[in-house]
Parts: structure tokens; sequence; C-alpha cells
């Protein structure tokens, strides 16, 4: 059973007598239907709905852990102390190591968090320093089990304030509720479900050759797409739903660089590619 120690990720600790409020208020996801021994994704949006900051969400005692991108660590805190105000919440960047732990048994890990984006739960996060019986990884290897997984994550794979939720598939593994009530851009992102108007979707890239992150994705010699993340042959990119419908059928073939290609949707998600032609009344909001 491998661990991966992850760098690229930092924690802040959000506590206090008002962090179970502030957040709720904040934030995509439910935190009432947060478990204890779990890290759920979340985001932090900006009014016009797209995503600002994103991050995995746990609780700890006297309030949350935000598990985020180290290189945004730092403007998170800046934009929750904004919100703060009069509320009774301590924001703080905790330099505790972040450990990624996978495969079967994890179960037997103790203090293990389990990492809700991976929907078998053999995947978990661990804060500090890891445990005995369990074997260091390359974080190489993490990444390529996260890419293969369709699993993005900001700064690494895509910038923030560029994407709504929808795109990263935030609506599909509960990184946001729609029964909760508001929390910032709820009303775009809401709009966005309720009316059915997402048309860029993160999904899985299959190549003959390598693939090059930042390279367009074609179908008829237009762009459709864009890739995002790489591990060899295999990937992730955004697609425009609606124009890969109407590319397949007309039996138009996928092509990245010239490397052919195909796209297909992440067994855990549930949307589907809408029906040809259909999917030109759709708007990206």
């Amino acid at each position: 059973m491998p661990y991966a120690q992850l760098p690229e990720r930092t924690v802040l600790a959000v506590t206090g007598d008002d962090a179970d409020h502030f957040l709720q208020t904040l934030v995509t996801a439910d935190l009432d239907q947060l478990g204890g021994a779990e890290m759920r994704p979340s985001a932090l949006l900006t009014p016009q709905g797209k995503v600002l900051f994103e991050f995995l969400i746990g609780r700890i005692e006297g309030g949350y852990r935000l598990d985020c991108a180290a290189s945004a660590a730092t403007d998170l805190k800046k934009r929750l102390t904004l919100y703060r105000l009069r509320s009774k919440v301590a924001i703080a960047i905790d330099e505790i190591p972040v450990l990624a732990v996978w495969q079967e048994n994890t179960e037997q890990v103790a203090g293990l968090l389990v990492d809700r984006r991976f929907p078998d739960g053999d995947v978990g996060r661990l804060y500090g320093d890891p445990p005995a019986g369990i074997e260091a990884a390359d974080p190489a290897d993490y990444r390529a089990l996260r890419v293969r997984s369709g699993i993005a994550e900001a700064e690494t794979d895509y910038p923030g304030s560029d994407v709504f939720p929808h795109d990263v598939l935030l609506d599909q593994n509960g990184g946001v509720s729609f029964k909760k009530g508001c929390f910032v851009g709820q009303e775009v992102v809401s709009r966005m479900q309720h009316r059915g108007t997402a048309r860029r979707r993160l999904m899985l890239l299959s190549g003959e050759r390598h693939l090059t992150p930042g390279a367009n994705i074609e179908a008829g010699g237009k762009a459709i797409g864009t890739v995002l993340a790489t591990t060899g042959t295999d990937g992730f990119g955004f697609v425009r739903i609606d124009r890969l419908a109407d590319m397949v059928a007309r039996g138009e073939t996928l092509s990245s660089d010239g490397v052919p290609l195909t796209a297909t949707i992440p067994p855990w998600a549930g949307f589907s590619l809408p029906e040809p032609n259909q999917a030109a009344s759709g708007t990206d909001e």
C-alpha cells in the first residue's frame, strides 16, 4: 500500500465558534453532510459563479481543514479573511505534510480520511508523518492515478477564475450542493444546473501516441476542447460536449496535434452527451 507526499498541496485550518456557519454560507459543498473520516471536494466561487479556489474540506477539532494548492493558500486565506467580518473565526495556514494513500485495504491505515473524489473509496488523505507499514512512492504515481481517474485540481491542471464548477465536474462528485441554500456564486451555478446549459465538460482522453497538455482537441479541423493534463497516452481535457455530439453524428474523428484520440465520460460521472444539433440552443452562461 503506497503513499506519496504532495508538496504542491498545503492546508488551511478554519476554526472558531462560527466556523460552521461561516463556511457553510461561502463554499459550494454542504458541510452538514460532511462526515468525520472523509475529505470532500468543494470550492469558493466568484459572484459570477466561476471557481476562484478549489479544495478538499474535512472536519478537525473546532472547525475545518481545507486542503488546497500550496500556490493558492495565501490568497485563499486573504479571501476568507475578507468575508470574516465580525465572525468568531480563525484562519491559519498549517505546514503539516499532505499525503495521498491508495490501493486496497486503505481502511486499515490509522487516521486515514477517504478522498470522496474517487468513487471506490480506495484513495485517501493523511496529514502529518506517515504511519508504519506503508511504503513511500513517487508522487508521479499518484498523479497518474488521479489523471486517469479524471480528477482535476485547480492551479495544477486549470487556472482559477476561468471555469465553472460544472466544467470540472464538481456537480458530479458532490462538490456542489444544490439543496443547502445560498453560497457565493450559487445563483449562476444553480441556473446552469436547472437549465441544463453546461456545455464544457472534463472528459478522459486516450491517444494513439503521447498527448500534449495545452494542445487543442480538434474535430473536422475545428477546435472543440483543450488537453489539460496527461500521463503518457492518457489524460483529460475540456471538451465542448455539444460539438462532440455533432462530431460523433457526422462520423468525424478527434485528434490533438495530429494524434488521433478518443474522449470518454469518466465512469463515475453521470452526465451524457446531448442529442446532435439540440445542443446549439444551450449557452455557456
